[in-house]
């Protein structure tokens, strides 16, 4: 039998397949994050960072937990219009002035409660208080990465989650060049300059 007239296979748009980005969530420890990175003498550029989160890890959500702080509302506004989502946390004042905001607890909790709205999770900080975090997430697949700043300095547990099969674990110190905030002399007093 010789068939004169055949359909053509429908037309499969490699790029349409190529250009699938995943729908991940970061979760960011905001006083983790920012005081390793100064106490390696450099500055992260807030915005630079979720141009990377969404570029490199196809981030669509970046929740920022912060420690509330009256007077600060000029850098959480500055944060949200950078994209981040921000989640805070009282904050208490201690004798010797210090302000405490631990936000371990409040970051657990919203990544649970955002489980099902997100294919995996970035999350960024070096603090072994979520390897129990990191750990359930890997074990159903749903762990990106880990995003911890300092390479000489985080919780050792996190190494016991990154095997060279899944390399779940990566440095903000090493993306210096990338992400290093450069102050201009038009950015005195901006919200930029409030510590986090």
């Amino acid at each position: 039998m010789i068939i004169d007239k055949f359909k053509p296979a429908p037309q499969i748009s490699f790029t349409k397949i190529l250009d699938k980005k995943e729908n991940n969530f970061a979760f960011i420890d905001s006083q983790n994050v920012n005081l390793s990175i100064n106490g390696l003498g450099w500055e992260i550029d807030w915005k630079k960072l979720r141009i990377y989160l969404e570029d490199k890890y196809d981030v669509t959500k970046a929740y920022i937990f912060i420690g509330y702080k009256s007077g600060n509302e000029s850098l959480y506004t500055f944060l949200q219009s950078a994209g981040y989502i921000c989640i805070f946390k009282p904050t208490l004042e201690l004798p010797d002035g210090k302000v405490k905001g631990n936000v371990a607890a409040e970051l657990v909790l919203h990544a649970m409660i955002e489980l099902n709205n997100f294919d995996k999770a970035v999350i960024t900080s070096g603090d072994g208080d979520f390897y129990c975090l990191a750990e359930y997430l890997l074990s159903k697949g749903k762990l990106k990465k880990i995003l911890a700043p300092n390479q000489a300095r985080y919780s050792s547990l996190l190494n016991k989650l990154s095997t060279p099969e899944n390399n779940v674990l990566d440095f903000i110190s090493n993306l210096r060049e990338k992400i290093e905030y450069i102050k201009t002399e038009n950015e005195k007093g901006s919200p930029r300059d409030r510590t986090l």
